[in-house]
């Protein structure tokens, strides 16, 4: 890499993954969930949907890897909807605001 040369932004083809209605959302709002490995490659794999913290984890990892149909079924809408006070001040600004652009429901 030359030194005018950057690297492509993570937020390329974010809109194009954020589903088009939180109604989509399917995930479970209990139990555990296992990611697979080509989103989950280090660290946690698995993520107790009841515990705050680690669902929180798995959110902002699926916000920020998460093809759109991993985001449909392993988000929660009602629970996003509750964290994503605390999913705000936890993720990139830019991303939030791309997803509140599509989503403007999380914004209210």
């Amino acid at each position: 890499m030359t030194p005018t040369e950057t690297l492509p932004s993570r937020l390329i083809g974010v809109a194009d993954r954020i589903p088009a209605s939180l109604d989509l959302l399917a995930g479970p709002d209990h139990g555990r969930v296992a990611l697979p490995v080509r989103l989950a490659w280090s660290g946690l794999t698995e993520f107790d949907v009841g515990d705050a913290r680690q669902r929180l984890t798995l959110y902002r990892t699926l916000l920020d890897c998460g093809q759109r149909e991993d985001i449909i079924r392993y988000v929660n809408a009602l629970l996003l909807r509750a964290d994503w006070p605390r999913i705000r001040r936890l993720t990139s600004r830019r991303l939030v605001a791309v997803w509140e652009r599509q989503l403007p429901e999380l914004a209210a």
